[in-house]
């Protein structure tokens, strides 16, 4: 078990919540907002359709996408992350160490999984073949649980049968109870897994799935996502021996600086994810993916070349940027590289009044929660 900085993790976390410097309202400081509505190729984490809001500042565009039904405490991450992308906040100043562990060569592309939905074993063909020639391929079950098992299995089958030597990762987002978790993870165990992302809900749940999965004999890497939503939660399941791998999001964790501090103080490797978000967000997650610190438990587990979660600009039928500009995967990969919208397409993309005021509402609400360090009344 890696040996946790805690003193590190409790002065990133206190550093993360003091109060920021900034205007009472946000249009004092962000010249323009943009909020605009992504079509989506299929249906994916109960969605259609994905809002998000992008504004400029001195470091360049950045987005902020928290889902609708997050409250102002968890959304005030996801625009803390916004601001620091865009230059108006500094990087943690705990970023410093992990950020130097992974100096070096910084590539200038990053490797991407492919991203299957629950579909018809009929769509497997056609979705993956947007991402072209990819090697790693993450596939979601458990859209209705231990319910689903039969048509999850049926739909692997055939991923298999498309792609025999691809290596492949699962994503239940907690969609099993632990005895489901089980059952399910037996059933799947014959595909050759690289990894099981979030069988259960929570450290705990992890923590014993993982030791029943042990007792059993079942030999599968367990990967923890939605346990990751703060800057204590990677040092928790590092603590517990919950999972083998964790699984990382900019904008949930508050920003680049805050996801390397605490990727260095757990010690496990990691994959870096997105939120499902337009090639403006794509981009922050990009450039923590580039500077992901190498070691030899991520090269036992993951390989030489971490396959990031970051093709998910294949999801969309539409994006701020034009296809050659956007960064959707080219032969399993994407640039790491900023991204300035097309004027043209953030005004045919741009949601009615109703929802951009709801967007404005919300943004003044968690900019107020972080003047206040997380102590405002909204």
């Amino acid at each position: 078990m890696p040996e946790i900085a805690h003193t590190s993790s409790a002065s990133a976390a206190a550093t993360a919540s003091a109060p920021l410097d900034l205007p009472e309202r946000f249009e004092d400081m962000l010249e323009r907002l943009h909020v605009v509505r992504l079509p989506m190729v299929t249906r994916f984490r109960g969605i259609t359709e994905r809002e998000v809001a992008l504004f400029a500042g001195p470091a360049g565009w950045a987005e902020f996408s928290p889902f609708t039904e997050y409250g102002t405490a968890e959304a005030s991450r996801w625009l803390r992350a916004g601001l620091e992308f865009a230059g108006f906040v500094p990087t943690l100043a705990e970023a410093a160490p992990a950020a130097a562990s992974s100096r070096g060569f910084v590539p200038e592309r990053v490797s991407v999984n492919g991203t299957l939905p629950a579909c018809a074993p009929n769509e497997v063909e056609s979705i993956l073949s947007r991402y072209g020639t990819v090697s790693t391929i993450k596939a979601k079950v458990a859209e209705h649980g231990i319910d689903s098992l039969d048509e999850d299995l049926e739909r692997l089958r055939e991923l298999r049968r498309l792609f025999p030597d691809t290596t492949l990762r699962l994503d239940a987002n907690a969609g099993y109870s632990l005895p489901d978790a089980l059952e399910a993870c037996e059933a799947f165990a014959g595909f050759e897994l690289q990894y099981f992302e979030q069988p259960v809900a929570g450290v705990e749940g992890l923590a014993q799935l993982r030791e029943a999965l042990t007792r059993r004999d079942i030999p599968i890497v367990l990967a923890a996502d939605e346990s990751i939503r703060k800057a204590e939660d990677p040092l928790r399941v590092a603590e517990l021996g919950a999972a083998e791998v964790i699984i990382v999001k900019v904008q949930p964790l508050g920003g680049i600086g805050q996801a390397l501090s605490v990727i260095a103080a757990s010690g496990l490797p990691t994959v870096v994810s997105s939120a499902l978000e337009s090639s403006v967000g794509l981009a922050a997650g990009a450039e923590l993916a580039a500077r992901l610190p190498r070691t030899r438990a991520s090269r036992d587990i993951l390989g030489e070349s971490v396959a990031c979660g970051l093709g998910t600009g294949r999801l969309f039928t539409a994006d701020v940027v034009s296809e050659s500009a956007s960064l959707t995967p080219v032969d399993g990969s994407i640039p790491a590289a900023r991204i300035t919208p097309d004027p043209d397409r953030l005004q045919q993309l741009a949601v009615d009044p109703g929802r951009f005021d709801w967007w404005t509402r919300r943004l003044q609400q968690c900019w107020t929660f972080l003047r206040r360090g997380g102590t405002a009344e909204v």
